[in-house]
């Protein structure tokens, strides 16, 4: 196995950093189901016109919850880190109208549309984290990749 160079320490932490942040942020969006599912149930009223059971937003929580886990140690990045982009996508899609006006206020003069704004920011640091895996070196897959070549799937 070949050593890190301080270039490639520097890339692994940064990467390491940037994947428990987003992780950590899909994370509590997946745990807040399984806190409030009523609220969730809510939600999928509101934008999809559709009315699931609690077993669906446990089951849906679940899944997220493992891609987390997964994401977090760096296995499967292909895969895990690609869920959760798509996760997040699918959220960008529900919330498309705030990026049109971002500086909106409400009667009260409190911006409603600043969340969006972070939602993009969000969806731009998953993008670069699914483009630099190959300097994701302080991950399971990339240990693996270093001690037995580098594989598709890890």
């Amino acid at each position: 196995m070949t050593p890190l160079t301080r270039q490639d320490r520097l890339d692994g932490t940064a990467l390491l950093v940037l994947r428990a942040g987003l992780v950590w942020f899909i994370f509590l969006w997946a745990a807040h189901k399984v806190i409030t599912p009523d609220q969730y149930r809510d939600l999928v009223r509101y934008y999809e016109g559709a009315d699931i059971g609690l077993w669906q937003v446990y089951g849906i929580a679940g899944v997220q919850i493992t891609v987390c886990a997964l994401a977090l140690i760096g296995v499967f990045r292909p895969f895990s880190y690609g869920a959760l982009l798509v996760m997040h996508f699918f959220t960008l899609t529900r919330r498309w109208e705030g990026f049109f006006d971002p500086f909106a206020l409400n009667d009260r003069g409190f911006p409603i549309n600043r969340n969006q704004v972070v939602d993009l920011a969000v969806f731009g640091a998953m993008i670069a984290l699914l483009l630099l895996i190959h300097r994701d070196h302080f991950s399971l897959g990339g240990w693996l990749s270093r001690r037995r070549g580098r594989r598709w799937w890890v």
